[in-house]
């Protein structure tokens, strides 16, 4: 394995590195998951600008930090009252009115 080192800018005007990335074979950047912990922030970075990064534990690949994916806004929930109400239930008569029409109907 050999380690690449990359430059990424932050909240200061001077850039910082993060040796910790190193690029292995048929994976790409890896880092282990101590220096993941310790640098997530700078990980982060890293992802969001494009880069994939592989944390490994004991030298096995264990996750894979990827940009997330916009996603287009949903429709939001806003409860089942206003869909309750305009139930076929809710328009007839209470249970109270159901109840004395069942209880006339028998002669109670």
């Amino acid at each position: 394995m050999r380690t690449k080192t990359i430059k990424y800018p932050s909240a200061k005007s001077e850039p910082m590195v993060l040796k910790e990335v190193a690029v292995a074979p048929g994976i790409g950047e890896v880092i282990s998951v101590r220096s993941a912990k310790a640098h997530l922030s700078a990980l982060l970075d890293l992802v969001a600008g494009g880069h994939e990064i592989t944390i490994t534990s004991n030298g096995k690949p264990k996750a894979k930090l990827v940009k997330a994916e916009t996603r287009e806004r949903g429709k939001i929930f806003r409860g089942m009252g206003d869909y309750l109400m305009k139930q076929p239930i809710h328009r007839g008569m209470s249970a109270e009115e159901a109840v004395n029409l069942d209880r006339d109907a028998r002669g109670w």
